[in-house]
């Protein structure tokens, strides 16, 4: 009876039309590819998305293969990302309340206190190596064939793995599942050495504090890694193109908030400013700078470190794609239609390769639902459900519409709005920088966006992700109780006020 069931969820979940020669999604066991077998799924690259894809897959019961070019798994975000710049944020953190004399204030006497930066860097590298390795024992349980090499399409149904040796091996597979990710976006003119011109990897690994630092950028990872270097003892200047910082999708109040308390901590901002040049004599660098708007204002900084941040771009060296007649949009990525398939179906993409934010957490969940849609499953994925963290101090964290957004589609909304200052918790820990800002619809009162600047706002976040992925209003979230004291109140105390007009505890 049981298997009848699931055989008529397999058939109503599969597309009409969609054909698929891998396992139903339903059956669960384990199958190990063997050398030489034809595989039911190679990834290409062991990413945040490509290697939990590979893992799914593997649980589906797929004969799985990863191939994944560098010598160690976790792509970007594990190895020079998220995570290592995570472990310095977190602990130039601590450093800065100790130096600062932060701790002194709340009754905490360290005496005097030094930076070892190699036991910083250290800390880093062990969080890294454990993350990494990590994933290697999760193939190995999950039964993932995992081959190093450069994973090239040479047909269809074949990928080749470039082996740094000069060998090659070749993995027959039904489908094909690109998850290269992207790589730093290069600056006309400007070289990259990693010692003193830098890319958000060298910035990761500089033997010394900079004197001064200048940073080419002031999206999320020009104002992370900034916030690291300024903490250590760095005089930073961010230069951003735009007029604003934090990047695309910022609510334009959080920003201007955002700087302000960012200038409070030293951090210098050009904004509406383009960098035209650099040049290195010695140990100085010189970063020739021009106002946007007027061009004859221009001017000189010093500094004896240079980060280059403006973006990163797919990455897609290499990979067959013109062979297999795939090609890609103005931005190098792949383009695929919403089962994640290429022009080739039985090859997909997904991740930074492909349309959308290049965040780990996107390519994660797209990794997930296409092989669930290889299987036979549904796909699904509400792009406007994606959160978005900034890993300062105060953490800055959003998802959805922002107010620009709703004002230019001609959407009526409610704001709700709570400040840090007056939240318990927060007031506390004597860290009450920021605010919530929820918009909901003025008509159905559904919850639209919800922005956060302050403690805790990349975990408080996830709240507000759930409520709109199920379509919450705000009163739903208002009429939840929350536990005290938390700085999840604030959440709920913002949602009050968008839906009532009024908060509980600030007016």
């Amino acid at each position: 009876m049981q298997s009848k069931v699931l055989s008529h969820l397999s058939a109503c979940l599969k597309p009409k039309g969609f054909q698929s020669n891998t396992p139903s999604i339903w059956s669960l066991g384990k199958r190990l590819y063997s050398s030489g077998e034809e595989a039911d799924l190679v990834v290409i690259g062991a990413g945040p998305g490509g290697y939990v894809a590979a893992i799914k897959a593997a649980q589906l019961g797929m004969k799985t293969v990863c191939i994944e070019k560098n010598d160690t798994l976790g792509g970007t975000c594990l190895n020079v990302g998220c995570i290592p710049s995570k472990a310095l944020l977190n602990n130039s953190h601590y450093y800065h309340m100790a130096h600062s004399g932060d701790l002194a204030k709340r009754g905490i006497k360290t005496g005097e206190v030094s930076l070892d930066l190699d036991a910083l860097m250290q800390q880093k590298v062990n969080a890294v190596k454990a993350l990494t390795g990590g994933i290697g024992m999760l193939f190995k349980n999950n039964k993932v064939t995992h081959i190093q090499g450069h994973g090239k399409i040479t047909s269809p149904n074949e990928v080749t793995a470039l082996k740094k040796d000069g060998s090659t091996e070749k993995v027959k597979t039904k489908n094909i599942l690109i998850a290269t990710g992207s790589e730093v976006t290069p600056f006309p003119g400007i070289e990259i050495d990693e010692e003193s011109i830098v890319s958000s990897t060298g910035a990761l690994s500089l033997k010394q504090v900079p004197n001064k630092l200048v940073l080419i950028g002031a999206g999320v990872i020009g104002l992370e890694l900034g916030s690291v270097w300024s903490r250590l003892g760095a005089e930073v200047t961010a230069v951003e193109f735009l007029s604003s910082i934090g990047g695309v999708g910022i609510d334009g109040e959080v920003s201007k908030n955002f700087q302000k308390i960012l200038a409070k901590q030293k951090i210098n901002f050009k904004l509406g400013t383009k960098v035209t040049g650099a040049s290195k004599s010695g140990g100085n660098i010189k970063v020739a700078v021009e106002n946007v708007k007027d061009p004859s204002k221009k001017e000189e900084l010093d500094c004896d470190v240079l980060l280059v941040c403006v973006g990163r771009r797919p990455y897609t060296a290499n990979l067959g794609l013109e062979e297999m007649g795939i090609e890609r949009d103005e931005k190098g990525r792949v383009p695929v239609n919403s089962r994640f398939q290429t022009v080739v179906p039985n090859i997909f993409a997904i991740g930074d390769c492909i349309h959308g934010p290049m965040l780990a957490h996107k390519a994660e969940d797209e990794g997930i639902v296409c092989v669930e849609g290889i299987a036979g499953g549904a796909v699904h994925i509400d792009y406007n459900c994606v959160p978005s963290v900034i890993y300062t101090h105060p953490e800055v964290g959003w998802v959805g519409r922002t107010e620009e957004d709703l004002k230019k589609d001609g959407i009526e909304y409610n704001v709700g709005k709570f400040p840090f200052a007056a939240n318990s918790r927060a007031k506390t820990n004597n860290d009450t920088e920021g605010f919530v800002k929820v918009l909901a619809d003025k008509k159905t009162d559904r919850v639209l966006g919800v922005h956060i600047i302050g403690p805790g706002a990349g975990e408080m976040i996830n709240e507000a992700v759930l409520a709109m992925e199920y379509g919450a209003s705000s009163e739903d979230v208002a009429r939840v109780c929350h536990a005290h004291p938390t700085c999840s109140e604030a959440l709920r105390e913002a949602h009050l006020a968008a839906y009532f007009g009024k908060a509980i505890h600030f007016s």
